[in-house]
């Protein structure tokens, strides 16, 4: 890595600012999901058996400026007592004089986590002041919220203008390594997966990938567009009808790297909300009937995806192939997830670019049969995209 990383620091007797992404989903005031906690827990125990004094910070959900008392990051301090099996300290405020007395009582290996970061509208506009204010409580400042990392906020961004020494943790250092590997790197056969609603979210991921890829194989949503593009009856399927000679022009540039798939299940009633659908069918792409709609992949495009996907090296996935929220038109995106597992434990690298992805790979079961699962849905696209990390860029360099 190019940049500092928490293992270049001397961390003894400092006061350790880290941000990480403690943004998990809560019920009846206790933490649901505790993955994101746990996915920092090697870089906080790190700074915590090297003497470290941590101040831990994040954001959780979207108060918008305000103080939400549900949206307060309280009940993760459960959950690092239980997982450090150390007592964690907690206040209610991140910046302010409360704040710098609590950072003052820290003694060697203690850990203290702030509020919300986001009760503050100053955080997301990434305001000079809060981030000056946010940095005075730390001499040493370690990022390890890759979810947040292509966020400019005053907790990724802004708080490095103040401080001299600034690293990556062990899981940001983790997710650069996988996604810098896959995308200037990768053993070959290449194979990028794309799914999910639109093709408006993944046009830049395209065109980034295609020169560097072998196949991409495309599902999801994404596809009638492009079944549009090739004249064919989609009936009521979701169409993104500006991006139709889009999809036209990319099919013609890339020769046979785009891969479509060749069936799909359609029914004649979907109510997303109240889960409700009516009568399935699997056709053909070309014999889509003019009012019923597809929600997934077939048999037959499963069997074609598993053939390309058998024979690759490198595998990177982001988006599902279907409504995989529910059972009847998850199978697609199950059965991807399953191929995953079967071609990671042959020797390939697999990478799940976070978000919908990520969900469906949990759901499948098969989370810890993937070489990387990213934390970060947006992070991980925008990097695909080519893009650079305001968090990222904003560390030291080595």
């Amino acid at each position: 890595m190019p940049k500092l990383t928490v293992e270049d620091l001397d961390l003894k007797g400092r006061r350790v600012l880290m941000r990480v992404d403690f943004n998990v989903p809560l019920e009846n005031g206790k933490v649901a999901n505790d993955k994101r906690i746990k996915a920092a827990l090697p870089t906080i125990a790190h700074i915590v058996n090297q003497g470290g004094r941590l101040i831990l910070m994040s954001h959780l959900g979207r108060p918008n400026g305000s103080r939400v008392p549900e949206m307060s990051l309280e009940p993760c301090v459960a959950v690092l007592n239980s997982l450090l099996d150390k007592k964690v300290d907690f206040v209610n405020d991140c910046i302010g004089e409360t704040v710098e007395a609590a950072v003052a009582k820290l003694g060697d290996g203690d850990v203290l986590l702030l509020e919300n970061l986001r009760y503050y509208k100053e955080e997301t506009d990434n305001d000079p002041a809060f981030a000056r204010k946010l940095a005075g409580l730390g001499e040493l400042y370690v990022n390890d919220a890759f979810g947040t990392a292509h966020r400019a906020h005053a907790s990724t961004e802004g708080v490095t203008r103040f401080m001299d020494q600034c690293a990556a943790g062990y899981l940001m250092m983790k997710e650069l390594d996988y996604l810098g590997r896959v995308m200037e790197n990768p053993e070959r056969p290449f194979v990028a997966i794309l799914g999910g609603a639109k093709i408006s979210g993944k046009i830049d991921v395209i065109q980034n990938l295609l020169p560097k890829v072998d196949r991409v194989i495309i599902g999801g949503g994404m596809a009638y567009t492009f079944f549009k593009a090739q004249g064919l009856e989609i009936g009521k399927s979701l169409l993104e009808a500006d991006k139709v000679g889009y999809a036209k022009d990319i099919l013609a540039q890339s020769g046979d790297k785009i891969v479509l798939p060749v069936d799909c299940q359609v029914t004649d009633f979907f109510d997303f909300d109240s889960r409700k659908i009516g009568e399935l069918k699997q056709v053909g792409t070309d014999t889509i009937p003019a009012d019923w709609e597809g929600l997934d992949i077939g048999s037959e495009s499963i069997k074609k995806f598993h053939s390309i996907l058998s024979n690759a090296k490198t595998v990177i996935w982001n988006g599902p192939m279907g409504v995989f929220e529910i059972s009847e038109t998850a199978k697609g995106t199950y059965a991807i997830a399953e191929l995953l597992a079967h071609v990671t434990a042959g020797g390939a690298t697999t990478v799940i670019g976070g978000g919908d992805s990520a969900a469906a790979i949990d759901k499948a079961g098969v989370a810890d049969k993937v070489s990387h699962v990213s934390t970060g849905g947006g992070a991980s696209l925008e990097f695909m995209e080519g893009k650079i990390l305001p968090g990222v860029a904003a560390l030291t360099d080595k």
